[in-house]
Formats: C-alpha cells, structure tokens, sequence
C-alpha cells in the first residue's frame, strides 16, 4: 500500500507542479456558463489526467459522493474527485459491517491468478481436491519449509497447494537463483522439495521467465512476506497456517474467528528497488 501511496503523492505533486507553472491566464480560465450546463466532465478523466500510467476506467465510484477508488492490483487507494485529497486506507459499509476495500482487493487477486495458467505453476494434490490454495513460497523462507515438509497432511485433509514463487530478496540473488534452478530441473516438484530441505541444485539454464512473472504478481498483489496463502476467495492469509487449521479457514462449517493467530510469515528483506 506504502508503494502506491508514494507513487499516487509524487504523481500528483508534478501534477500540480505543472498546473503551476501554466500563464495565469490559463489557469483562470473557465467555460461559459453555456458550456457548464452543456457538458459535465467525468472527474474521472480530470484524475486519469493527473496519474501518469492510468485511464479513466481505472477509477471507481465509491458509495461516498466525490470519492473514488484507484486500484494497482490488490493495492487500493482512495482519491477525492478533484485528485487533491487521497485516503490510504480500508473503507467499510457500516451498515452490513462488510470491509469494501477488501472486497474489492479478494476480486483483484482471483483476477489476476486467473492469468496465470496452471501448468505454470508447480501443483501439489490431486485435481479433484475439496479445496484449492496458491501459495507465494521463497525457498529460504523458514515457515515456506515448514508448510512444505507437511504437504503430505495437506493433502490428506483434501488440500491442494499451487506454489507460485516469491523470492523476497529480489532478482539476482541467490534465492532467486534457486528458484531458477528448481523452475529449469526436469522435475519441478522433486527439485523444490529438495531444495527446500537445503539440498543444492545443479544449475541450467532455460526460459525462466516464470520467476520474474510470479515475483511481479506478487508485488501487484502486496506480498508482505512469505508464505502468503492466497484462499479461493481472494483473500490472502500472510503467514503459516498447520495442515488442521488452514481446513478450518477452507470449511465454512467451521471458519476461524477474524484475528484467529497465525504463525507470521517470513518478511520481505529489502530488494533495493
């Protein structure tokens, strides 16, 4: 959220960096009161226009008057009509006690997981699994191995997990080189499993480009650390759940409590980007 936040703040600066700098005489002009009651813009064009990168489709109305919603992914801010004022923040409907911005963020995610083929993504279970995770996983990451070395239970309790890499160090590293080496191995699935025990694997080279693809999807998708278990709602548990209580979460029989504890999961380090 911080990233979008900085990057909606400096665009709007040059924004009005630039309105200043326009002759006085342009910045005072106005249409005739003809033209007012003619056209009403879209303040949605006005806010495209001070968002390098964005379309007026890209800004939502909220249910408050003058408010809207700008989305990068799963990242959501909020933008008053005339782009000065912006919200970082949840929004909630009081009256169903439903979070919005949630919502909202649960759809982004199932849009975007929904590009990514799953022949691309290494499987563990059958297809005719109860239920369904995708999990962001960094070879590295202590709770990542963790919840691989009890794949076996997962499983059992009709759990199928859809790995998707996340190297939190970044390109070039060598946790990223080990997610290439896995991704590039005859293999796939032995060759994680292996790794994730410490086991070094020998290099090759082939079109990896799957790592970087799944590493971009887990910015747009505000990866905080590894493992994030993305459910098959959209919403995404940041941190380690045991075999038993990651059912829970899946049964709507028995769902956790909101604030239920979660083994944390290992934090992004910084990528120098």
């Amino acid at each position: 959220m911080r990233t979008l936040y900085r990057s909606i703040v400096v665009a709007a600066a040059l924004s009005l960096a630039a309105w200043a700098a326009m002759p006085a005489s342009s910045q005072s002009a106005a249409p005739s009161p003809g033209k007012r009651l003619a056209t009403k813009p879209d303040p949605r064009s006005e806010l495209a226009r001070r968002m390098p990168g964005s379309k007026p489709e890209d800004f939502r109305a909220t249910p408050i008057p003058g408010l809207y919603e700008y989305a990068r992914g799963a990242d959501i801010l909020y933008l008053s009509a005339d782009g000065r004022f912006a919200l970082d923040g949840d929004l909630y409907d009081l009256s169903n006690e439903q979070n919005i911005s949630d919502r909202r963020r649960r759809e982004a995610r199932l849009s975007l997981l929904g590009k990514v083929p799953e022949s691309s993504m290494l499987v563990f279970g059958p297809r005719n699994a109860r239920h369904t995770v995708t999990v962001f996983t960094d070879i590295d990451c202590g709770f990542c191995r963790k919840l691989h070395s009890e794949m076996a239970q997962y499983n059992a309790l009709g759990i199928r997990v859809r790995y998707l890499f996340y190297p939190r160090s970044g390109p070039d590293t060598e946790s990223w080189n080990k997610a290439v080496a896995v991704w590039c191995s005859p293999n796939r699935n032995d060759a994680l499993t292996r790794a994730k025990n410490g086991e070094p694997l020998k290099a090759s080279k082939c079109d990896a480009s799957a790592v970087m693809r799944d590493y971009e999807l887990g910015d747009e998708f505000a990866v905080q650390g590894t493992p994030a278990i993305v459910m098959p709602d959209g919403d995404m548990l940041p941190g380690y759940l045991p075999p038993a209580m990651l059912l829970k979460r899946l049964e709507p029989a028995a769902p956790l409590k909101p604030g239920a504890p979660a083994a944390p999961g290992t934090p992004n380090r910084p990528t120098g980007r």
